[in-house]
């Protein structure tokens, strides 16, 4: 149960609010915004998910820089809400296509009109795109930016000069294509979360892959889909939760912990061939989530070095080593790396030849920062900083210092080796031959080293 509704640009407008209950005070997203933006408590940089300011709880998940939140007075599952907050996200775009502050107030009347729907006096009604359609009359306004202008093998994760995440698919499920034809087409993401720790000397400590195969179908009809996985997929290595397939287990390439399924896949077929069995609902969901900490190879490896350079000096070296293949390119990647809290100065020095690079130290909370627009499989990088600290005493630099964290985006890339062999769909005719787009995209989710 949840008393307001509100959705907030990055500079704290408030472009949609909803207030089911009357409970909360009208000013709470104002009061929630300046909590967000001067969050100086616990030590922390960033407000957590939830936080309680006045008896008022607040929940929120920023979702391509939109802020979504909900309040509320009573003790709900906090779970429960930052899930509600995400589907509402997910069916929004569904709708109206690309998820941006221009199309929801262009389409701010079906907004209103899915929130409505979505949420009755604080209750959760329903999350599904597909039975929405049933009660939601407004046509989505598209944004003609969020047509894409070609799709091919090399286009599928751009939009005009920007990279884009697998999931981008910036088309609504509901509008027709210009002339009122609709392009028959249905794309498949293989979206990775990598978690790995490296020690000092570059061993790796721990290593996890949070998996999942997303759908998004512009198919008319629901036509029935085959989705066939490797045959050497062995499931049930770990047990845990999920839908567990202990027999199933073997000497397979590919060893899942545990997955599990969305309610419309079949799995008559799966223990014989590795093939799902489904009719597609209308929106974006999840096929099958997975989890494996079997071991892999991560994509980069990383060495950080710190060692003392005289009275109040030292000097740091981080190296990183693109281990995936020359012909996939990681995009958006950043690291960081918190140093000693007396440290006053930092000076960089790149490799020769360094383009699209860039350094920068953070003094108010002590920390480097290095980024690179790109980096291609095979290549090694190495920054060199030399840090200056105040003449107070001061303990271990090393263990004050550390651990490097990474972000990062590889399109076209999957640790896990988990492969989509095809993708059959039911053909109502010979002349029906719908696009299929099946693309991979690894994340960082947790990527440390230790000092």
């Amino acid at each position: 149960m949840i008393s307001q509704f509100f959705l907030l640009s990055q500079r704290g407008d408030n472009i949609v609010f909803r207030d089911y209950r009357g409970e909360v005070p009208k000013g709470s997203a104002e009061i929630f915004f300046r909590k967000v933006k001067f969050w100086k408590e616990d030590g922390q940089e960033e407000a957590p998910p939830v936080f309680n300011v006045d008896g008022v709880n607040y929940f929120h998940v920023k979702v391509v820089g939109l802020l979504f939140v909900a309040t509320t007075r009573a003790n709900v599952s906090p779970s429960l809400v930052l899930e509600l907050l995400q589907r509402i996200a997910r069916v929004i775009k569904d709708y109206v296509g690309v998820l941006n502050e221009d199309s929801i107030r262009k389409n701010f009347v079906l907004v209103y009109e899915l929130l409505d729907e979505v949420i009755d006096f604080g209750f959760v009604q329903t999350t599904s795109t597909e039975l929405l359609k049933s009660y939601i009359f407004n046509e989505p306004i598209v944004l003609e930016s969020a047509r894409l202008s070609s799709i091919g093998p090399t286009g599928l994760f751009m939009q005009g000069t920007k990279r884009m995440p697998g999931t981008a698919v910036t088309k609504s499920v509901v509008a027709n294509e210009p002339g009122g034809r609709k392009r028959e087409e249905i794309f498949v993401d293989i979206i990775e979360k990598i978690s790995v720790t490296f020690s000092s000397s570059g061993y790796i400590l721990t290593s996890e892959i949070d998996g999942t195969i997303q759908m998004k179908s512009y198919l008319s009809g629901n036509p029935e889909i085959r989705l066939a996985l490797n045959e050497d997929l062995g499931i049930g290595r770990g047990g845990g939760s999920g839908y567990d397939y202990r027999s199933s287990f073997g000497s397979g390439a590919v060893v899942l912990d545990d997955c599990n399924f969305h309610e419309s896949v079949r799995l008559d077929n799966f223990e014989v061939d590795k093939t799902l069995t489904l009719v597609p609902p209308d929106g974006e969901f999840p096929v099958m989530n997975y989890r494996m900490t079997q071991e892999f190879k991560p994509p980069f490896r990383i060495n950080a070095l710190i060692e003392e350079a005289g009275a109040h000096k030292a000097e740091v070296i981080l190296k990183i080593y693109a281990e995936f293949p020359s012909n996939i390119t990681s995009n958006t990647v950043a690291i960081q790396m918190p140093l000693p809290k007396y440290t006053i100065r930092a000076s960089f020095e790149l490799e020769p030849g360094a383009v699209g690079q860039t350094t920068d130290f953070k003094d108010t909370n002590k920390r480097l920062e290095w980024g690179l627009k790109k980096i291609v499989g095979g290549s090694e990088h190495t920054l060199r900083a030399r840090l200056t600290f105040s003449p107070e005493v001061h303990g271990n630099i090393t263990k004050e210092s550390g651990p490097v964290s990474m972000t990062f985006t590889i399109p076209m890339y999957n640790s896990s080796r988990l492969q989509v062999k095809y993708l059959q769909i039911a053909k109502k005719s010979g002349t029906y031959n719908p696009y299929r787009w099946v693309r991979y995209v690894t994340l960082a989710n947790s990527y440390v080293a230790r000092i």
